[in-house]
């Protein structure tokens, strides 16, 4: 087991004895060890290396993937009324890479980047809102009310000045958000996204817009977020045209994420589209104030979630990892090798009889669960475990324990 009592950085990093997943590698040995320098980078890596000099982190068995990489979230902390801290969602609960996910608009983004982005641990990165004051008061003043939500100029402006960080707008289509303008905001981003050459994460829930209709504006690379929610006339599986959509979307590299969310993830949505093969191209957790401590959690519960709707264990690894990275443009592709970047998550998948709840109040029993022991980010090692509410805290949905 690991000691959680420390952090490892300066010098660099001996990784000793981890077992490699998820990286998509031939050749790469059962146990590795990996070792990383002063500046982040790896240095060497084997069945078995010497370097007293360097700080060892003993992983005994345990798993290394790269860096997990939070798809979903939202870190715009005191900028919007529902964001948390980077630290909250990071490297603490072994994530490496958080995209937040339009908490801010072009109006405010520039807070987000200085205050939030610039002095965070983790890799953060963001989806800019279509709405120029993004989720300042989320479902409480909408930023999508009608044109006067949105200045075209202005926005992309700001993603042409901020390119290193922004990878793609965001827009929320859903009928409390924007009433019944449909699929205007939508075409909007569409057209900014054509022009700037980037993704559209589009949030799906309650109509209108239809599911459907989002579905047959989108284009390769484009992202529909809480793919696998339950309600009434957006849930895939109360209507075979819809599910044959998705399924349809998926070949044509729509990315499905799941963005767990308080409110946008069902198991019995999840179970049904995964008995019939369409898996989730990514996982992430909408991590907010309002679902952290009521049916999200953490990634690594949310990733536990999947594994027990019948996904295996790499490909949810490959879910919450490199596709999330590749959905973004950053490299995912032989990520364990000498001369890289080292950002890995080191893991243990434990038996347990964890009881949690998806976002209906449905509950359900976890018998394994991803427990996260470190994230490395270069040349630093930051202790890490799995999110637990605190004692007597109980979900709203279902009463019962968050």
């Amino acid at each position: 087991m690991f000691d959680n009592r420390f952090k490892l950085q300066a010098q660099g990093l001996l990784i000793k004895g981890a077992r490699p997943v998820g990286f998509g590698q031939p050749n790469l040995p059962d146990l590795v060890d990996v070792l990383v320098d002063a500046n982040g980078t790896i240095r060497d890596l084997g069945p078995s290396i010497s370097a007293e000099s360097f700080r060892p982190v003993t992983a005994n068995g345990a798993w290394i993937s790269p860096g997990w990489t939070d798809l979903h979230a939202h870190v715009w902390y005191g900028g919007t009324d529902i964001s948390i801290r980077p630290e909250q969602a990071g490297a603490e609960r072994g994530v490496t890479t958080i995209v937040d996910a339009g908490s801010a608009g072009e109006a405010n983004f520039h807070g987000l980047r200085e205050f939030i982005i610039e002095p965070a641990r983790e890799n953060v990165y963001a989806f800019l809102n279509l709405g120029s004051i993004g989720l300042v008061a989320c479902n409480r003043v909408t930023e999508l009310q009608d044109m006067r939500s949105i200045d075209i100029d202005r926005t992309i402006g700001v993603i042409k000045e901020n390119r290193d960080i922004i990878v793609g707008l965001k827009v929320r289509a859903s009928a409390v958000i924007s009433g019944g303008w449909d699929l205007v905001p939508l075409k909007l981003a569409k057209k900014l996204s054509r022009i700037l050459d980037l993704p559209v994460m589009v949030h799906v829930g309650e109509p209108p817009p239809l599911y459907d209709d989002v579905l047959g504006l989108l284009t390769e690379g484009d992202i529909v977020t809480h793919c696998f929610n339950g309600k009434q006339g957006g849930s895939i599986i109360e209507d075979e045209d819809l599910y044959q959509l998705a399924e349809e979307a998926s070949r044509r590299g729509i990315v499905l994420d799941v963005g767990h969310g308080g409110a946008s993830f069902s198991f019995d949505v999840g179970k049904a589209a995964l008995a019939r093969g369409l898996k989730p191209t990514t996982i992430s957790t909408d991590l907010h104030n309002r679902s952290m401590d009521t049916s999200v959690w953490d990634m690594a519960t949310t990733m536990s979630k999947l594994l027990s709707l019948g996904m295996s264990m790499e490909d949810v690894v490959v879910a919450s990892s490199t596709a999330p990275k590749r959905a973004i443009g950053k490299p995912a592709d032989d990520l364990l090798a000498i001369g890289k970047p080292a950002e890995f998550t080191l893991f243990e998948l434990e038996n347990t009889d964890l009881v949690v709840a998806d976002s209906q109040g449905t509950r359900s029993t976890l018998h394994q669960t991803f427990e996260p022991r470190y994230a490395i980010l270069g040349a630093e090692a930051v202790a890490a475990r799995r999110h637990q509410p605190e004692p007597g805290h109980s979900c709203p949905h279902c009463g019962g324990p968050a």
